[in-house]
């Protein structure tokens, strides 16, 4: 007579799941996503090329959404990057400030744009009730001192 042979018994064994966290992948994630942010940062800045003043202070740090208008060296007004002629500003800004009360304004304008035309903004941003509004300049390089 012919006996089959038996299969090995088959210990029970208790399977432990793996819960660690692997951070290489992690960490290689995370860096490509700075290297990603650093390169796209300086392109994300909108509007028109302009030759803002340089003056003293400092940067003004808020928590509320600001909306830029510029006004440029023939005197031309943009948000953003489009033309938007004089009497339709304040019907812009007041569409958008429906859905943000916080809205402020900041005007930048160019060293070579007519002075009145950049008060002549502000006072209608003032008339139209935006109360917060500034102007937007580049700091000044500080002067050596002599020794």
């Amino acid at each position: 007579m012919y006996i089959l042979p038996q299969p090995p018994r088959r210990q029970p064994r208790s399977f432990r799941r793996n819960a660690d966290i692997n951070m290489t992948n992690l960490m290689d994630v995370m860096m490509v996503l700075l290297v990603v942010f650093m390169v796209a940062a300086p392109l994300m800045t909108t509007g028109i090329a302009l030759d803002l003043p340089k003056v003293g202070g400092k940067a003004l740090t808020g928590e509320e959404t600001s909306i830029n208008i510029s006004v440029d060296r023939d005197g031309y007004y943009y948000i953003g990057e489009k033309e938007v002629p004089a009497d339709k500003i304040i019907e812009k800004l007041k569409a958008i400030r429906d859905t943000n009360t916080e809205l402020s304004v900041t005007i930048s304008g160019d060293t070579g744009a007519e002075y009145g035309r950049v008060i002549g903004l502000m006072a209608m941003l003032k008339e139209a009730g935006f109360d917060k509004v500034g102007l937007k300049t580049e700091a000044k390089p500080l002067a050596k001192k002599k020794k």
